[in-house]
């Protein structure tokens, strides 16, 4: 992508539990285990946004996920650890940043 301004910077917030074996099963509504992450990536439109997001999670071994509030990230934030997922974003790539205890 050629520039920031010709993409949407989305960034979904939300919590993860990574996969297990018994995840087939229903399981009771608990936060046990649960890791807080933000995902940055670039799509088209929202749907697009949190269908990447989901496959990226996945992809990372996350088996459940829940996802809180989908947004827009109109410029390069300050915080070094954004804007290096913003960044990486614009080149197609999709962020992922995982908040471990």
């Amino acid at each position: 992508m050629s520039g920031s301004e010709e993409t949407t910077v989305y960034i979904l917030i939300g919590r993860v539990w990574q996969a297990e074996q018994d995840d087939a099963q229903p399981r009771e509504e608990d936060d046990e285990g649960a890791i807080p992450v933000n995902v940055v990536l670039t799509a088209p439109d929202d749907e697009t946004c949190i269908k990447r997001a989901l496959a990226a999670l996945a992809g990372q071994g996350y088996g459940r996920v829940e996802l809180d509030r989908v947004g827009v990230i109109d410029a390069e934030p300050d915080d070094p650890t954004f804007a290096s997922a913003y960044w990486n974003a614009i080149d197609g790539e999709v962020a992922i940043i995982a908040f471990h205890g």
